[in-house]
């Protein structure tokens, strides 16, 4: 979706307003979501966007009849505060002392400006979950009430982009590790420890990684618009049949899957003949969880048991085929990385000044530089996310990304910060350097080897098998507590194997987390410091939780590094490393070199040589 003039978003708020006093309502609340509650959306369901601006993965706006509102959490704060600017949007920054929660915020205006006791949102794209905190929460707040089944946006919004008809593709079994068949037959399995006959799968890439299958219908990950309801004895795929090839029509059908199309998922339930079915809260939508297939049954009731899909689990443990692809993905990775940092390292690179008008590189020139070499790599399918390429100032906006209007020259001084990753068919990347540029502040340099302590710290952490992530998050803070900095964001998210980027259940993060480590799994690691209008560090790997070894008090785990790419040492205060940390440098800017090399120029070859030089070397060099 193109950025929307602030004339365009009062023209809405006020044709939004005029729906509302048709309908009697005090307010609105626009999400951010689908009806499969992804993290990215397809333009048809950027309602959000369409009625604020504000173009964010995460955020919620409300409108009232006088005011409106966006909450957002710190990754977004200046850039909502920039994009919000000139319109009625009040910017509410998420778990910053002071900020009301929406139900709070509204409680106080629909008291005492509106007669309308009613608040809407869209419940397709509401979670069972959502509905309920926000149903508790008006209550709680001037005893308001929830009305889900409306959208404003089917009368308003009148060239709304249609839902996508990409086509839907086989992911073959040698790059999968696992048939779909053995997949389903392990739902099937869980489903029954769960007591449950069987389950509506509304999550996109559970449904992809179950059925071997991929898609492009979402931007930058790799799933396609569908549900799956699997039985004791039948699966069915709800899908627009137009986006299904002669190919993958043959190949469910092999599988023995039916397919239906994506509007009549409510009669698949009607239809549903098992005695009970399991439903995820937090995955499938409020309105199809309460829809008539549970009131409209005649004498029979299908019972509902509410929990966690069994499939986010299963999901996050990787085979031995798809650990090997991440290697593979890795490499190749790695190898455009490095091209591109002795590209971005050549000494003849001008730069504007403002006297003179030389050529320059900016953000937005890097960031088509690395996704060009990207693509000169076998298996390549695109990015796996907008990459972030954030200069100077920029930097401090933990999700920033380049556009025509705040597109930054680089200048020879300062720092870069670089957060990109790909899709490639044996697995997905996820890296973030932060480079040098030339000089550096000391506060810059203290700021760097703080975010280099706490990312080393956790990369070499021990921990015990079935830990759960907000135990180990703190291992990575530690480091920059002492000195008064922290972020807000998470320190690690799972990611999928030619999926999405961010991949639960797991999570490393200050919040409470549940999620237990395993084997197997995939993790960030990606503290960072934001220094808002003077730079930001953020440095990131993404990890495989391996085997180490067994004592009489349990299996204990660790880290095993995926990501491939030295690490800039450059702004590092050499005083401030430990000789461990040294030592882990050392140690893995030799496999670095030694697993990249043989697939560079000699001239590359010699730049990385001295780029995962000995941490000793390197620093006495500098100084």
């Amino acid at each position: 979706m193109e950025i929307t003039s602030k004339d365009t978003i009062a023209h809405r708020l006020e044709r939004l307003r005029e729906w509302m006093r048709y309908e009697r309502m005090g307010a609105f609340i626009f999400l951010t979501g689908d009806p499969h509650q992804s993290e990215y959306t397809a333009d048809h369901w950027k309602g959000r966007q369409w009625v604020s601006g504000f173009d964010g993965s995460a955020g919620t706006a409300v409108v009232t009849s006088t005011s409106a509102a966006l909450w957002t959490d710190s990754r977004y704060f200046l850039a909502a505060e920039e994009q919000l600017r000139g319109t009625e949007f009040l910017l509410m920054r998420q778990k910053v002392e002071g900020t009301p929660t929406i139900a709070e915020w509204l409680g106080n205006y629909l008291r005492e400006n509106s007669g309308y006791t009613e608040v809407g949102i869209d419940g397709t794209i509401c979670s069972v979950s959502i509905a309920r905190n926000l149903i508790a929460d008006l209550r709680s707040h001037g005893g308001f009430t929830l009305r889900t089944n409306i959208d404003p946006l089917q009368q308003l919004w009148t060239d709304r982009p249609p839902i996508p008809l990409d086509k839907v593709f086989v992911y073959p079994e040698s790059l999968a590790g696992e048939s779909t068949c053995s997949k389903i037959k392990r739902i099937r399995q869980a489903l029954r420890r769960q007591h449950a006959d069987g389950m509506l799968m509304a999550s996109l890439d559970d449904i992809a990684w179950t059925l071997n299958l991929r898609g492009s219908d979402i931007h930058c990950n790799p799933v396609f618009i569908s549900y799956l309801l699997i039985s004791t004895t039948s699966v069915t795929l709800f899908i627009n049949k137009e986006k299904l090839s002669l190919e993958t029509k043959a190949y469910l059908d092999a599988n023995h899957i039916r397919v239906d199309d994506y509007e009549h998922v409510e009669q698949g339930l009607y239809d549903y003949f098992e005695y009970n079915i399991l439903m995820d809260p937090e995955e499938v939508n409020v309105d199809l969880f309460t829809g008539k297939w549970r009131n409209d049954r005649g004498s029979r009731n299908v019972e509902v048991i509410e929990a966690p899909s069994p499939v986010p689990a299963m999901k996050a443990i990787k085979n031995a085929t798809e650990i090997e692809g991440f290697h593979r993905a890795m490499e190749r990775d790695g190898v455009a990385m490095v091209k591109f940092l002795r590209w971005l390292d050549q000494p003849n690179k001008t730069y504007r000044t403002y006297e003179s008008h030389e050529s320059y590189e900016t953000e937005l020139s890097v960031s088509r530089q690395l996704e060009m070499l990207r693509s000169q790599q076998s298996l390549y399918r695109g990015p796996s996310f907008d990459t972030i390429a954030a200069y100077g100032p920029h930097g401090a906006i933990v999700h920033y990304e380049p556009t025509d209007e705040s597109n930054a020259p680089l200048q020879p001084e300062g720092l870069l910060l670089l957060d990109s990753g790909a899709q490639y068919e044996d697995g997905t990347t996820d890296i973030t350097r932060t480079i040098a540029m030339g000089p550096l502040t000391e506060e810059m340099r203290r700021a760097y080897t703080l975010v280099l302590k706490g990312h080393l710290q956790l990369q070499n952490l021990h921990f015990p098998d079935g830990a759960c992530g907000t135990q180990l998050d703190a291992v990575a803070r530690m480091a920059m507590w002492r000195e008064g900095y922290n972020y807000l964001h998470g320190t690690g998210h799972g990611v999928g194997a030619f999926l999405n980027v961010h991949e639960g259940p797991h999570q490393i993060r200050m919040e409470y987390r549940g999620a237990l480590l395993h084997a197997g799994m995939t993790v960030t690691d990606e503290p960072g410091i934001y220094l808002t209008g003077r730079f930001g560090v953020r440095i990131e790997n993404t990890l495989l939780v391996v085997p180490a070894g067994e004592t009489e008090c349990g299996r204990f785990l660790r880290f095993e590094p995926l990501t491939l790419c030295p690490i800039d040492m450059r702004p590092v205060v050499p005083e401030m490393l430990t000789p461990d940390e040294c030592h882990w440098l050392d140690t893995y800017h030799q496999m670095v070199y030694d697993r990249l090399s043989p697939y560079l120029t000699p001239e590359e070859t010699v730049w990385l040589r001295k780029a995962t030089a000995p941490v000793k070397d390197a620093l006495n060099k500098k100084n």
